[in-house]
């Protein structure tokens, strides 16, 4: 017999990835792992936040080890799974960046939350011990 309360961790993230996707105003959603910025999971449109960039046309810098290599940045298709990708890859530097921010300000706080709002979508992003949880939703008019 099964104890429910050790739900494993693929299990839960599943079962939130499903709650999120359902609440209002949700676009998609995105699960990177911590360390590397691997996509573990996404739901949603990914392509309506943010259409694939033209081959070699990305800015970004690539991250040697982890789902952001170069073969990414160079494959010939535009892709939704490219689109996530680069999304991914902004997402992961920018929280890395802002986590650096608040080490430099005090070493002994941590970021807890970031919200990224534009004229088009807000970002919601969760940093956690092993997840970066992304929740990408439309902004109401004013």
């Amino acid at each position: 017999m099964s104890d429910p309360a050790l739900i494993t961790g693929s299990d839960a993230l599943e079962e939130f990835m499903g709650r999120l996707s359902k609440k209002a105003g949700v676009k998609a959603a995105i699960a990177l792992d911590r360390a590397s910025g691997a996509i573990l999971k996404t739901t949603g449109q990914i392509t309506s936040i943010r259409k694939a960039k033209p081959t070699g046309s990305s800015s970004l810098p690539t991250q040697a080890t982890g789902s952001f290599s170069s073969e990414a940045a160079t494959s010939s298709a535009s892709s939704p799974d490219q689109a996530a990708e680069e999304l991914a890859a902004m997402v992961w530097h920018f929280v890395n960046a802002a986590g650096g921010l608040v080490e430099e300000l005090d070493t002994e706080d941590e970021l807890k939350l970031l919200r990224l709002r534009t004229k088009k979508q807000e970002l919601v992003i969760v940093p956690d011990a092993k997840y970066l949880m992304i929740s990408v939703l439309d902004t109401r008019p004013a």
